[in-house]
């Protein structure tokens, strides 16, 4: 657990920020409730140094948001080895636990639903045999949409600031929202989209890419519809698929298509809001940046 002097877990600390003077400076920091359980972020897909990179991040921005925590990473895919998986991280919380109730709040790293993983989690917290309470996945939520806009603008495939009236020559007129988890994930994801949309005000369609030719139906719908360049953006926070995939959809599409969110702030604080919320910690609301 977290100490004064530092976390003993070895993960990698984001210094907090120093306080602005006047009426605009950042609320004052929160801090985690004596005796309050561990943030488990569960982490799904395939092991690998870059997806431990990614949830370590995480990891850091979560605990930039709320002092005093103490998190941890399990992997529904784990080896118990380098990779320790979700049961075993479960069980060490609880047999470390001093304090009555939860052991631990599991935060999924998932930006929408995705039953099977769901399952798999929920299955890791039984087999442990702890008192654990699993959150719900982190999207959709506008902050999910502000870090959609950031991945395209940043691939070149729209623009960052309207309201500045710069033109991007690859900027696309029609967003393929990519996400896994069938049907339930694209209706999720078309709540994120919708908001998505009236930032960069063009047409965004969620489409899975688990289910075969639902990538290229939104495609043509779009084209269809007016739109002449598209662009795909993952839903996704990284971990949840290979790689190849998004690149394989992307020519399916026959569009270009931005990175996948990874370890962008707005995931971290969404971590944080699963956890404070499963504990009743008041926080400020997180708002997604206004689109221009």
């Amino acid at each position: 657990m977290s100490t004064a002097e530092g976390p003993a877990s070895g993960l990698p600390v984001r210094m907090p920020r120093p306080r602005q003077p006047g009426r605009h400076r950042r609320p004052e920091q929160l801090t985690t409730p004596e005796g309050a359980p561990a943030l488990v972020l569960a982490v799904p897909g395939t092991p690998s140094s870059a997806t431990r990179s990614l949830a370590e991040e995480v990891i850091s921005i979560a605990r930039s948001e709320l002092s005093g925590l103490d998190p941890r990473i399990g992997w529904v895919d784990g080896d118990d080895g380098e990779y320790p998986t979700l049961e075993s991280v479960l069980a060490r919380a609880a047999a470390e636990r001093t304090e009555d109730g939860p052991a631990a709040v599991v935060v999924p790293l998932l930006a929408g639903p995705e039953a099977s993983v769901m399952r798999r989690v929920r299955q890791a917290v039984m087999d442990s045999r702890s008192a654990a309470e699993v959150t719900d996945v982190l999207g959709p939520h506008p902050l999910l949409a502000e870090a959609l806009h950031v991945r395209l603008s940043e691939a070149g495939l729209a623009r960052a600031d309207r309201a500045r009236l710069f033109t991007v020559a690859t900027a696309a007129d029609g967003i393929i929202l990519a996400t896994v988890g069938g049907e339930e994930a694209v209706q999720a994801a078309g709540v994120t989209g919708l908001l998505l949309a009236a930032r960069l005000a063009v047409p965004v369609l969620a489409a899975a890419l688990d289910v075969e030719g639902s990538i290229a139906q939104a495609a043509d719908q779009l084209r269809s519809s007016g739109s002449h360049t598209l662009a795909l953006a993952p839903c996704l926070i990284g971990p949840e698929i290979a790689p190849e995939l998004l690149h394989d959809a992307s020519k399916e599409a026959g569009c270009m298509g931005a990175d996948a969110l990874g370890p962008y702030a707005a995931v971290g604080k969404l971590v944080i809001a699963k956890y404070t919320t499963a504990l009743g910690i008041a926080q400020q609301p997180s708002q997604g940046a206004p689109a221009h």
